[in-house]
């Protein structure tokens, strides 16, 4: 009855006044921390700063693995502004244990454990960390000690446990009490990690035991938030190969539309050529570093470009404009934005895709350079030539067919740069200078043949 005339002495409520539902977004991590994870965990704190999601819960069950890999993951959840909380399922070894410690909340389940962070070096061959110089031991473990320590420090960890947990020099003493010795390497049991020290108390580092994901949900105050879990594709494996034979897939790209321009119709270099450049923005995308839109625009620069190149020959606006729109797509294909980032990119932020650009560039000029010398001598391109041409046109006839244009003189249709198409009586050829710029309208004469494109000299 108090609860009728509670609501009938007010104005009903207005959907407005109604709060949304807290989201919640749940990253799971059950395997070694390699580059994969990273693009999964990419994807998760993209989606939860783009639904502006309340609060990020790793859910962790890992022996450690990689610390440049670390390192990157830590770079990553630092983007997300919201809450950020590790739950230990069953175990953060090593590298686990550093980004729980990027995280501002550690929880953890029944059973579970946490630390023995020391970093594990290994020379070539595989020869342990006892073969390696002490130096290098030294200075790894005091980088990677001081990295801990200072993501310890700004989520409100104790930076004594950090330290401990990733030095074997380190004693860890609490209130009297020795929890690790030296030469020992912290590791915390759910128990010893939630037991309070100092005055007033205050827990060693775990907020306290709970069963289950749910409960820790009930725990934070996320009761009926909707949830979002960020689940493995197994995509993210595919992206990672992808991504790291990225310059490859230029120089394959690059060749590929190369020899289709260079011979007749469309064929099996065309269809190498464009798969590759799909198979690069696809790297990208499962690596969560861009969306799809790029190729829209690769697209429509390739196409600029095949215009200029096959029906408005001289018209540099077209060729540039195109071949500005793939470089830029093929730049931001592999730029790592994220939501509510300023839209031009930081120098930080192009470093991988200039990287690859550059070396890219290199491959391709080898590529093309020898393509150039070696490809018009084959027998592979001279059929491919006699196939496109009519399909049983042989090569002995296609040289026939270029003797018979020796000598003949024409209109360059459009400024030779050194390329360009010229008109001879009522056939329209591909040509190219010997490295001499042959303005619009001047009489050239057909001197040799390279490849497909007439190799011609100004007139006069």
């Amino acid at each position: 009855m108090l609860g009728a005339v509670a609501t009938l002495a007010g104005p009903p409520a207005c959907a407005a006044d109604v709060p949304a539902p807290k989201k919640v977004f749940i990253i799971p991590i059950r395997e070694d921390i390699d580059q994969p994870l990273v693009f999964l965990v990419r994807r998760g704190v993209k989606a939860a700063m783009e639904a502006k999601a309340d609060a990020l819960i790793l859910d962790m069950e890992t022996n450690g693995g990689r610390v440049d890999t670390t390192e990157e993951l830590i770079k990553v959840l630092g983007q997300f502004k919201g809450a950020t909380v590790t739950y230990v399922n069953q175990k953060a070894f090593s590298a686990g244990a550093f980004i729980a410690f990027a995280t501002q909340k550690i929880y953890m389940a029944p059973q579970s454990v946490i630390g023995a962070a020391a970093p594990i070096l290994m020379a070539p061959g595989g020869a342990g960390i006892e073969n390696m110089p002490d130096t290098m031991e030294v200075k790894t473990v005091s980088a990677i000690s001081a990295l801990v320590r200072a993501n310890a420090e700004k989520n409100g960890h104790n930076v004594e446990v950090a330290d401990a947990m990733v030095k074997k020099t380190k004693e860890l003493k609490v209130d009297g009490k020795v929890l690790n010795e030296k030469g020992q390497i912290l590791t915390l049991t759910n128990k010893e990690a939630e037991e309070q020290y100092g005055n007033p108390p205050k827990p060693l580092l775990s907020l306290g035991t709970v069963e289950t994901l749910d409960a820790l949900l009930e725990k934070l105050g996320f009761t009926g938030a909707e949830q979002v879990r960020i689940e493995p594709t197994g995509a993210e494996t595919i992206g990672f190969w992808l991504t790291a034979i990225a310059p490859l897939l230029l120089i394959i790209g690059v060749a590929g539309i190369y020899i289709e321009f260079k011979t007749p119709g469309f064929g099996l270099p065309g269809v190498v050529g464009i798969i590759a450049f799909a198979l690069y923005f696809l790297g990208g995308y499962v690596a969560g570093l861009s969306g799809l839109e790029w190729v829209a625009v690769f697209a429509v620069g390739l196409l600029l470009v095949a215009l200029e190149l096959l029906v408005f020959p001289g018209t540099v606006v077209l060729g540039g404009s195109g071949a500005l729109l793939m470089l830029v797509a093929i730049v931001m294909g592999m730029v790592d934005f994220y939501p509510g980032m300023p839209s031009v990119p930081s120098l930080p932020q192009l470093k991988l895709p200039m990287t690859n650009v550059v070396i890219a560039a290199a491959g391709c000029a080898v590529v093309i350079w020898a393509l150039s010398r070696v490809l018009p001598k084959t027998t592979m391109f001279s059929t491919m030539v006699s196939q496109a041409a009519s399909g049983v046109e042989s090569v002995k006839s296609l040289e026939s067919a270029r003797s018979a244009h020796l000598g003949q003189t024409g209109t360059a249709l459009s400024t030779l740069r050194p390329g360009g198409k010229a008109q001879f009586g009522e056939e329209i050829l591909d040509v190219m200078t010997q490295g001499d710029l042959i303005p619009k309208g001047k009489p050239v004469r057909i001197v040799a043949f390279s490849g497909t494109e007439a190799v011609v000299e100004a007139v006069g």
